[in-house]
């Protein structure tokens, strides 16, 4: 739609119309989605996100180790895989005095991965 200078383009319908059937098919499967923004949550914040990636590029990590990869005290690490490990993003193993941290599960590492992609794209 061409507009003159004086008007902006808009990215809504300049109508009100829908397609009952879509709708009808669609709408009873959005409640499947509730809980899910609880995921994007623990990965909007960039320390969690810098984590979770060191997370798909080794099995598992000391959270020293983790600290020292992120460049951040033991104490911020271990505050934010408690958060990850709470939204049951990421697990951990106590060895004696030391605690290793891994990504829950594969979908993890594939959310984490097929991000990455994406934000890579041109």
């Amino acid at each position: 739609m061409v507009k003159s200078a004086n008007q902006t383009t808009q990215d809504t319908c300049e109508t009100y119309c829908y397609d009952e059937a879509v709708v009808n098919r669609i709408q009873p499967k959005i409640p499947d989605a509730e809980g899910v923004e609880l995921i994007f949550k623990a990965l909007a914040d960039a320390t969690r996100v810098k984590i979770t990636y060191a997370l798909t590029l080794e099995d598992e990590l000391c959270v020293c180790d983790i600290a020292n990869i992120i460049g951040c005290s033991t104490a911020t690490a271990s505050h934010h895989l408690r958060l990850l490990r709470n939204m049951k993003l990421a697990k951990y193993r106590k060895e004696g005095k030391l605690v290793f941290y891994s990504l829950a599960d594969d979908h993890v590492r594939q959310l984490v991965s097929i991000a990455l992609v994406h934000a890579n794209e041109e």
